[in-house]
């Protein structure tokens, strides 16, 4: 079994077992061993869109089997949260295979990942299988692109689970934006959705002369201007989402006389965003809010296609985890980089705020306890950047970036500041040689808060 030290230990949880040591530490046994072999991992969508990855594991043996599963199933869950698509193929391990198509089926231990990434992102039932290694070849798609000029007079807007952010532009400058409070996730009646996006228009287009373009933000995925999932949709009847909620930002366009109209994945807009705060490539875009959300710019400045949904890719390995309550799963990024890590960090740091309200009102009592200078809110920011440091090594294994940009409610106020200056100790510590080469973006309070908003209005090309 594979036993940790760590130099950094979370303030409010030294139970951490971080994601990025863990595997460290089980590379260097299979590169000690004579007996490791290398396998490869292919991520697959429909259409033939291909991305592959090499590593070793340990040989096959009762010794090893518990740790070679661990890393295995871990690897498999970030890489098919991160890249997306519908069908693992690997190469060198049949036993990893075999139990691989056992954990994610429709009643393994990952149903709700073979339901969420099958059918409801790809169209089809999530399959793992055997390969011979020369048939695993990557075949990326052909870049989706970045951001537009920002000419004419446009509206973006940002929708996340506890807010909705909206901003008027007129060829580049912010004229108007505004934050509204909402709750959409257990909202049954797609009308809810619907006006409350119309509402958010009608206000910024009130401060424009005439709207040429709109551009919008959500989490979830988007294909051809349609939510085929999402969390915000949580709340819906499949029936629902599918006659009224798939088709709401084509309807909304329409009301708009059919100016272009585009709407993303919130992890594309905050990777948008984070280059255009620093007029840089390289860039990976982080937005601590409701949930997590992340998008990726590559050094060649092109926006990757992949999901970026880091909220669902493990942190944390060990096997009493924080649990996220709506894939079932363990130790996953939404619990450790959102409004719900705080809320659960709330407890262990002593501070009295009523366990009725809500996250944001949650997050709102610790920013307070922050500004009058509580080491007990602080405590919570510096476990969150403890998480952080250790989590941007491990994303630094997938990601080729030289450029963190942090956003969202999370990382704003002296709160954030805490939260980088520690992931930087971390770093530090004990990944110095990635630490020089990461620079850590902090963009000014509103672009934190609204940097998606306005990074969504240069989506639609005029």
């Amino acid at each position: 079994m594979i036993h940790l030290t760590s130099s950094c230990q979370p303030k409010l949880d030294p139970r951490f077992v971080s994601a990025a040591m863990w595997n460290r530490a089980y590379q260097r046994l299979a590169n000690d061993s004579d007996e490791a072999h290398a396998i490869r991992i292919a991520i697959e969508r429909p259409g033939g869109t291909t991305w592959t990855h090499n590593t070793k594991i340990l040989p096959d043996s009762p010794a090893h089997a518990a740790d070679t599963w661990l890393y295995c199933e871990r690897l498999i869950k970030l890489l098919l949260w991160a890249w997306g698509g519908s069908r693992v193929r690997i190469a060198g391990a049949p036993h990893i295979v075999s139990k691989l198509q056992e954990t994610y089926s429709p009643t393994g231990a990952r149903s709700f990942d073979y339901d969420f990434i099958g059918r409801a992102c790809f169209g089809e039932s999530l399959t793992v299988e055997s390969a011979e290694l020369e048939a695993l070849q990557p075949s990326p798609p052909v870049s989706v692109g970045s951001a537009n000029p920002l000419k004419g007079n446009r509206i973006g807007f940002d929708l996340g689970g506890s807010d909705r952010k909206c901003a008027a532009m007129i060829d580049g400058k912010v004229v108007f934006s505004e934050e509204i409070k909402w709750n959409p996730y257990f909202e049954s009646d797609p009308e809810y959705h619907r006006a409350g996006i119309a509402d958010s228009l009608k206000s910024a287009a009130a401060h424009l002369p005439h709207v040429d373009a709109i551009g919008g933000s959500a989490a979830g995925i988007y294909i051809d201007n349609e939510p085929r999932v999402g969390s915000l949709y949580r709340g819906i009847a499949q029936a629902d989402f599918d006659r009224r909620i798939r088709s709401v930002f084509k309807d909304l366009q329409k009301e708009w006389d059919g100016v272009p109209f585009e709407v993303a994945n919130d992890g594309d807009v905050t990777a948008i965003a984070g280059a255009m705060a620093i007029n840089d490539s390289a860039v990976l875009g982080i937005s601590m809010g409701t949930s997590l959300a992340a998008g990726f710019i590559n050094p060649q400045n092109q926006v990757t296609g992949w999901l970026n949904e880091l909220a669902f890719c493990p942190v944390d390995y060990r096997s009493d985890a924080s649990t996220d309550e709506w894939s079932g799963d363990r130790g996953c990024g939404v619990q450790y980089f959102s409004q719900q890590a705080v809320g659960r960090l709330i407890p262990a740091s002593g501070l009295s705020v009523d366990p009725q309200l809500g996250l944001p009102e949650k997050l709102e009592a610790v920013q307070a306890y922050m500004n009058a200078g509580d080491e007990r809110a602080s405590a919570i920011y510096e476990t969150i950047g403890t998480y952080f440091g250790y989590s941007i090594a491990h994303y630094r294994e997938f990601y080729e970036f030289r450029n963190l940009l942090v956003l969202g409610r999370v990382s704003s106020g002296a709160g954030g500041d805490i939260v980088l200056a520690e992931a930087r100790r971390v770093l530090d510590l004990e990944f110095s040689e990635l630490s020089s080469g990461i620079t850590f973006q902090t963009p000014d309070e509103k672009t934190k808060r609204h940097g998606q908003a306005i990074a969504a209005a240069s989506l639609p090309q005029l």
